[in-house]
């Protein structure tokens, strides 16, 4: 039997980096949109504005999905799982894709052997 329990920001167990995974799945069809990385204060910020904001690796700057392509991801519910260590974000995706190909999810690539 599962325990539901609240959480707090606290909980979180960011790693060496200050950074925790986030998994983006769409509130609708339920398909994984994309994983993308948070430090404290893009949780914070998109915990206070209900609209996802990322931390980017590569740039190593402050990222708010759709501010440029204008598909947003409204934040439904957010989720931590059992360690602490990962996020699941239920959200309402606007516009075409969250993919930055343009893809609807950043999951369209099979993978074989």
């Amino acid at each position: 039997m599962s325990e539901l329990t609240s959480k707090k920001i606290s909980d979180v167990a960011f790693n060496k980096d200050g950074l925790v995974p986030a998994i983006v799945q769409d509130s609708v069809t339920y398909e994984i949109l994309m994983l993308a990385y948070m430090n404290q204060d893009t949780l914070d910020q998109t915990l206070r504005t209900g609209i996802m904001t990322y931390w980017s690796r590569s740039r190593k700057c402050v990222w708010v999905k759709g501010e440029t392509s204008g598909q947003y991801q409204f934040v439904k519910s957010v989720k931590l799982d059992c360690d602490g260590d990962a996020l699941l974000f239920i959200v309402d995706q606007q516009g075409g894709g969250a993919c930055h190909t343009g893809a609807r999810t950043c999951f369209f690539r099979e993978l074989s052997r």
